[in-house]
């Protein structure tokens, strides 16, 4: 008999968790829209804020892998007019683009990454690192996350703040 893994508390889900049907059904809306109209490769199960902006100058240079999420006003950028540049823009598998960041042109995030919030990503990044900053540098490397960019340790985080009552 295997044992069963242990039971998180999860945090306390507030209103407008109610209106998550309605967000997924926006989304899926605007990836069939950026995919089938712009061209863009965005995979099914990837996940946007519906404030995430793909550039449209260049629309088949971005590439969005499976089971990523890039969260609000982050954008991601394929050209760069003053240069003359019409680059390929990609993020890997299990990504998690932090809000308001800024991935120039010809940026390859590779799988498993976690981009901070407001980091302005200029050069490629390796698998498995966690990258912060303006310009973003690699804070951590071989950082264990699954689906979506989560930490593997985040449902025992997230759990012991719950028992505290702080989630």
């Amino acid at each position: 008999m295997t044992e069963a893994a242990p039971a998180h508390k999860k945090a306390r889900k507030r209103i407008l968790h109610k209106l998550d049907g309605l967000r997924i059904a926006l989304v899926a809306f605007w990836r069939l829209y950026y995919t089938k109209v712009w061209g863009m490769d965005i995979h099914p199960t990837a996940v946007f804020s519906l404030s995430a902006k793909f550039d449209r100058t260049f629309p088949i240079g971005v590439h969005v892998g499976k089971n990523s999420w890039i969260a609000f006003e982050s954008r991601i950028l394929t050209h760069d007019r003053t240069r003359g540049l019409y680059l390929h823009t990609r993020i890997g598998e299990n990504c998690f683009i932090g809000g308001r960041s800024l991935i120039l042109p010809g940026v390859e995030i590779g799988d498993n990454c976690v981009i901070g919030a407001g980091s302005v990503v200029t050069k490629s990044v390796p698998p498995r690192s966690l990258v912060a900053g303006n310009p973003a540098r690699i804070i951590r490397s071989d950082i264990d996350v699954v689906e979506y960019g989560r930490f593997r340790t985040a449902d025992a985080t997230e759990s012991a703040l719950a028992e505290k009552g702080l989630a």
